[in-house]
């Protein structure tokens, strides 16, 4: 299938340990190493599709997350640092080549993909570099743990309606992009693919089980960007800086007017982010 102002983009399933992982290929080959993007629990690889056109001369990998969008349902309880074997999987198995990756990549994670991307990171070989978007290494905030726990059996039971849908969308779009019908709806079609039950593990697995990370920081000594949405609370811009300092090869940056879903919301802005951050790397 194509989109407006990018190259064609062909559609793989990838087979790892949590199923299938679909897997979207655009852009042009390059010398560049390969970009993945893996986009935060809840939506799928069209949070992206406002920012690839932004990002010419790259060969560009969206995945949809494990039992989250196009992928195979997750029919277990699993980790973040799972998904992070099967990003592995991913980009060092034999569909690697057909994806046009042939070595590190420059990772881009939002929230959800911002962790697998830490586990990553300290991995040997696997990224030439770390962009994490609205992504703190910390664990779940307590009372956002409560309100989790309180909206996942409602979720498992009758999927994301009313509040649990509200809630959803309170934490993911700021207030100015929840009123935009075109951005609302990427959110509401993604939040429709998964089953029930696939959702329900997902966010057990990968938000509810999250954990504390911090100590990874000072183990990342390839360049990094550390994306903050000036409208998410749990990671403002002195958590942001403050995470920041802990690593060695990371910088911080602030997108205004954006919540957690800064592809989506703020694609330009970011996109001028992510052509400074890579224009500066020098291997």
């Amino acid at each position: 299938m194509t989109g407006a102002g990018t190259t064609t983009t062909d559609v793989r399933r990838v087979p790892t340990r949590l199923g299938e992982l679909q897997v979207h290929v655009s852009g042009e080959p390059s010398e560049q190493p390969a970009v993945v993007l893996w986009p935060s629990m809840f939506v799928d690889h069209h949070t992206y599709d406002r920012l690839l056109p932004l990002l010419p001369g790259r060969r560009l990998v969206s995945v949809d997350g494990p039992g989250l969008g196009g992928s195979d349902p997750l029919r277990r309880p699993s980790s973040i640092a799972e998904a992070a074997d099967a990003a592995e999987e991913l980009l060092t198995g034999p569909a690697a080549a057909g994806l046009g990756i042939d070595g590190p990549v420059d990772w881009v994670g939002n929230a959800f993909g911002g962790h697998v991307g830490y586990e990553l990171a300290v991995r040997p070989g696997l990224l030439r570099s770390l962009v994490s978007v609205s992504a703190p290494p910390e664990s779940l905030p307590p009372g956002l743990g409560r309100q989790v726990a309180l909206l996942l059996p409602l979720l498992r039971a009758l999927g994301p309606v009313g509040p649990v849908r509200s809630a959803i969308l309170g934490n993911l779009l700021s207030d100015a992009s929840a009123k935009d019908p075109a951005t609302r709806r990427v959110v509401l079609d993604s939040l429709a693919r998964p089953t029930r039950r696939s959702l329900a593990l997902a966010v057990r697995s990968f938000i509810a089980g999250r954990r504390d990370v911090t100590g990874l920081l000072p183990r990342l000594t390839l360049p990094c960007l550390f994306a903050a949405g000036g409208e998410r609370g749990d990671w403002s811009a002195p958590d942001a800086r403050r995470a920041a300092s802990l690593a060695p090869g990371a910088t911080a940056v602030v997108v205004e007017g954006a919540s957690t879903l800064v592809p989506l919301e703020q694609p330009h802005a970011l996109a001028a982010q992510l052509r400074s951050f890579w224009g500066g790397l020098t291997t």
